[in-house]
Parts: structure tokens; sequence; C-alpha cells
């Protein structure tokens, strides 16, 4: 049995897409919210290759060995801290932790820039803003174009944050089944009653919501801000953390999620102009990761978050 594993964000989604494009072949899906990463224990003992993207080593360790001790082939890319990378002939990896990458450009070069549009659509997602806008300019975009795969990116990525699949506008499964559909995202474009447009209205309607959101810290370093216990905050959670670091790219940013036990999901954003320390603010709670650009927290307790922002100020102070 073949498996696709992967994050159920743009990079995640768009990294796979490219990749059954180019390279066609009927298999297991597996996936779920963007903070939804072991998957890797979804994959059944029947597994003869595994694809993985977007998901990090670290966190599905246990799982990544068991299937490699059991002879099966896994491609692994992604862009996410590797502590340790198990040497083993039949594990294929293609790991680069630059804060300037993402899954989805890793499978561009390894395509040859094949399926290139969705590519940048998926570094626009993952906040690469002046990576894809490079990639646009050498391939020599129209501007229109350029900003059509910037705000798809941006829908796409918004569509995989969430408590759990409820809070979500599609599946990110039956996102990449649908998104499949066309070669390319400009036939996406061109249809007014497409995914995209609808994902557009969405997106802005939530994120209308979110200017009225708390801030409980904001100085010259950093600001960290407060979002209710609601399906639509927890759908900008992370989209709004990178429209907050794009307005002020020299400040660090802290999003907090309200959590129905009181603690609260975070969402951290490096500044711009300093794209590293995010995840190494986050691994110091208990349930923390990332990369260095962008990281998170899954379960802060409220009595810590306090210190979180002290950790977040002394870090980049």
């Amino acid at each position: 049995m073949n498996y696709d594993v992967f994050n159920g964000d743009a990079d995640g989604i768009l990294a796979l897409l490219q990749l059954r494009l180019a390279e066609p072949k009927e298999t297991k899906l597996v996936t779920g919210v963007k903070r939804d990463i072991s998957l890797l224990e979804r994959v059944n003992d029947d597994a003869t290759n595994v694809v993985v993207l977007d998901v990090s080593m670290d966190k599905n360790q246990r799982p990544l060995e068991q299937l490699l001790a059991n002879n099966t082939s896994v491609f692994y890319v992604d862009h996410h801290r590797a502590s340790n990378i198990p040497t083993y002939t039949n594990l294929h990896t293609i790991i680069n932790t630059s804060p300037d990458v993402c899954t989805s450009l890793l499978i561009n070069d390894y395509l040859k820039g094949k399926h290139h549009l969705w590519a940048i659509a998926a570094a626009f997602g993952d906040n690469l803003k002046a990576v894809a806008r490079r990639h646009s300019h050498l391939n020599g975009l129209s501007d229109q174009l350029t900003n059509n795969l910037e705000a798809l990116g941006t829908y796409v990525n918004y569509n995989g944050y969430g408590r759990d699949i409820n809070d979500l506008h599609y599946h990110p499964a039956d996102l990449y089944e649908k998104l499949k559909n066309y070669e390319t995202p400009e036939n996406l474009f061109a249809e007014k009653s497409s995914l995209f447009f609808d994902l557009e209205t969405a997106y802005q309607q939530d994120m209308t919501k979110a200017d009225s959101a708390d801030v409980l810290f904001d100085n010259d370093v950093c600001k960290v801000i407060a979002l209710e216990d609601a399906a639509w905050s927890r759908r900008v959670s992370g989209v709004y953390g990178n429209e907050l670091a794009n307005q002020s790219p020299n400040k660090a940013h802290g999003v907090l999620t309200k959590n129905l036990d009181g603690s609260y999901t975070v969402s951290v954003r490096a500044p711009l102009n300093n794209k590293q320390g995010a995840d190494e603010i986050c691994v110091q709670f208990p349930t923390g990761g990332g990369r260095a650009a962008a990281a998170g927290i899954n379960a802060l307790p409220e009595e810590q978050v306090e210190t979180f922002i002290s950790t977040l100020l002394n870090y980049y102070d």
C-alpha cells in the first residue's frame, strides 16, 4: 500500500499536489489540521511506500523508525528541525531547515520546476513573501497572477488552522483532491464558482473579526495578542500572525487562542527581518515545536502566559 502523509496547510497540500501531478499514483492520504503532526502513527503495517511532506521528523521519530525497520520505503521532505535523521537505505530525505525555504519549494527543486506556480503559492502561504516574489519575477509572472498566487497560498493556509476538522471549511484531504482537478492554478482563478472564491469570502469575514483582538503586550520588540475561544479565531490564528509580522517586520509576534481547558494555543512569528528563534522559544514549553521563522505551542497553561511573554521579549530584546 502507498501512503501520502502531509501537513494540512498550504505547504503540505501544495507540495503533494506538485508531486502527484508530476508522478500520479494511487495512495492512501493521511493528514489533518495544521497542528496535527503526529501523523506517521496512522500509517498501517501494510505500507510498502510512504511519502512524508512538511511533517516534523522529531515529532514522528518512533513510528518512522518502526516503518523503516519493517523495510518500508520512505521519502521524507521537510523544512522543520530534524535532530536525528535515521540511517537506513530505505529512507530518502530532502531536509532543509533554512528559514527561506518551505517543503513545496524543495519539491519544486526536486521536480525541476515542473509545477512552479503551485510552489510559489505555497511559499506565499508559508509567509515567504520575498522568496515567492523572487520566484515569480524569475518566471516572468504578471503582477495579477502573482497577487492571485499570494491570495491562494494565504487562503489554503488559513483553511488548515483549527482545533479539529470541524473548524475547517474543507478537510485538507478533500481540499487536495479538489485542487488536483486543476493542472494549473490559473484555471482555478478563472472559474468564478471555484473554492478559491469561497475561501476568499470566508477569510475576509474572519480576519475582520480579528481586528478586535485583545493586546496582552506590545513594545518595539514584540507584540502578543489573545483571541477568544471560537472557530473563527482558531482559523485565523496562524494567518493573522503572518499579517502582523508583515505589518511590523522588526517585531516578533505571538497569537494566543483560548482552548477549552483554559490553556492557549500559541502561534509565534519571528521578526521578518530576523527570521530565527521561534522554534527555540517554543520548544522551551512542553507542547512546543516548529521552525526558526514560525513555530507554536499546542497547549500553554494560563499560568505560563507571562513566562511566555517574558521568554519572547528576552530572546529578541
